[in-house]
């Protein structure tokens, strides 16, 4: 997945937006369930790197096994170690695994807003097995 294909499956998400707090090199997604309500980060992606390259939440169980299994995947760059990876768009980490970490990252940062929030959405919430 290139830079551009991730930028826009990050936009797809219903409330998404894209913020440059640390500057012009880096581009933080966002979430907001309602204009002016409280906006979490749910990526942050290194403009112009190609393969993507980004920070994606994920619960600390599975990003210990990504990492273990996916040399691409590693401990979040300047993040919660525990909390975040980074995520390299090459080799294991195709196109459809990138979508499902970037939903997985959105969903873990959704369900931490107001429920009022979360409604207008339309978010279903986490699929628990």
């Amino acid at each position: 997945m290139d830079h551009e294909s991730f930028r826009s499956a990050c936009l797809e998400l219903a409330g998404a937006f894209e913020d440059h707090p640390f500057g012009p090199d880096a581009t933080v997604m966002k979430v907001a369930g309602r204009p002016g309500g409280p906006a979490k980060m749910f990526a942050l992606l290194w403009d112009g790197s190609d393969p993507a390259r980004a920070n994606l939440k994920c619960e600390p169980d599975l990003a210990d096994q990504l990492r273990a299994i996916h040399p691409e995947i590693t401990p979040g760059y300047h993040m919660s170690k525990k909390h975040w990876n980074t995520v390299v768009c090459s080799g294991s980490v195709d196109d459809a695994m990138a979508r499902d970490l970037i939903e997985d990252s959105y969903d873990l940062v959704v369900e931490s807003l107001p429920k009022a929030d979360r409604e207008r959405l339309g978010w279903k919430g986490l699929a628990r097995g």
